[in-house]
């Protein structure tokens, strides 16, 4: 038995050539696979000691089917692909990438936001199609342009990734409102309010809260109906946290004024997406989390995440 072998099911999302994979080939016997179907998951795990995944499904099934099997490394930090209920029965640590993408995630809600009030984008097609150039003024404009000082963002959770998009909106001048578990921990410069209160009173509304029972579908027609016409919802956390119907619904009566989704709730999407060229919605392949620093970070950690297991201290366990 090779007491070592590591087994990473599907590495290319995180490291697509950019990257080095050499220092979690100096743990042990390294085998990686780009990606790996259902099918093909047993072949390429049976002999396996350390197994680590992205978004491939580890089910309660395939960790008992796989009696050599002593870790599990989730290269992410949600971890609901894996059965951890299942793992911790056989006493199997499932460990997980936590914080590594703070910064780039609080990033591309601002990218979100500032595309949809400043619409850069679609003022740069305008030029590339001459519209610039044959215009009878210096500069024209085709949506309202928003400026974010003293507008108040909402936000939905204030974890790392929640405070850290808080300082960004402070920094611009916004008012910053938060709804938060740990209400004690609140930065004094972020006022606690109720979901009501946030509902109503954001300019921007933007989720940093885990997917749960009682989160799912949180953003529906009550929800949106709360919201200001010129408001705009962010969401770079979960998909299902926003009923996709009940926001496509608004966006087309102009019940909101817009929204940044880099998640939704099936993905990649169906064609037939409700949210897919919906009205003022501008949607991003759920890249938030993969500037190549924050790739970085993640590989490292679960370099570091294995070396601790290892070594018989194992962390980041999440079951």
């Amino acid at each position: 038995m090779d007491t070592k072998k590591i087994v990473v099911l599907d590495g290319f999302t995180l490291n697509p050539g950019d990257l080095d994979w050499e220092p979690l080939r100096t743990l042990g016997n390294c085998t990686i696979h780009e990606r790996t179907p259902p099918a093909e998951i047993m072949p390429r795990a049976k002999d396996a000691r350390i197994v680590l995944t992205n978004k491939v499904v580890l089910s309660r099934d395939v960790i008992d089917a796989l009696p050599r099997l002593q870790y599990i490394g989730v290269l992410a930090t949600g971890y609901n692909v894996v059965d951890a209920a299942a793992a911790r029965d056989r006493s199997i640590p499932v460990t997980n990438i936590p914080a590594y993408g703070t910064q780039s995630v609080a990033q591309m809600v601002f990218t979100h936001l500032l595309n949809l009030t400043q619409r850069a984008s679609d003022h740069n097609r305008a030029v590339v199609a001459g519209r610039w150039a044959s215009a009878a003024d210096f500069c024209f404009w085709d949506f309202p342009l928003t400026e974010l000082a003293g507008l108040t963002m909402g936000l939905i959770g204030l974890g790392q990734i929640g405070r850290a998009t808080a300082q960004l909106a402070d920094a611009f001048g916004m008012r910053v409102i938060a709804t938060s578990r740990s209400p004690e921990n609140v930065p004094a410069y972020v006022e606690p309010v109720d979901l009501d209160a946030l509902f109503g009173e954001s300019d921007v509304v933007s989720l940093h809260c885990p997917l749960t029972a009682e989160t799912e579908n949180l953003v529906n027609h009550a929800r949106l109906s709360q919201m200001k016409d010129t408001a705009f919802l962010i969401n770079t956390s979960r998909g299902p946290l926003v009923d996709e119907e009940a926001l496509a619904a608004a966006l087309q009566a102009g019940q909101i004024a817009g929204a940044g989704l880099d998640v939704l709730s099936t993905e990649p999407p169906p064609a037939d997406h409700p949210l897919i060229g919906a009205k003022n919605c501008i949607i991003t392949p759920h890249i938030a989390w993969a500037t190549q620093s924050a790739r970085g970070r993640l590989l490292a950690t679960a370099v570091e995440n294995i070396a601790a297991f290892l070594a018989g201290q194992p962390q980041n366990v999440v079951n």
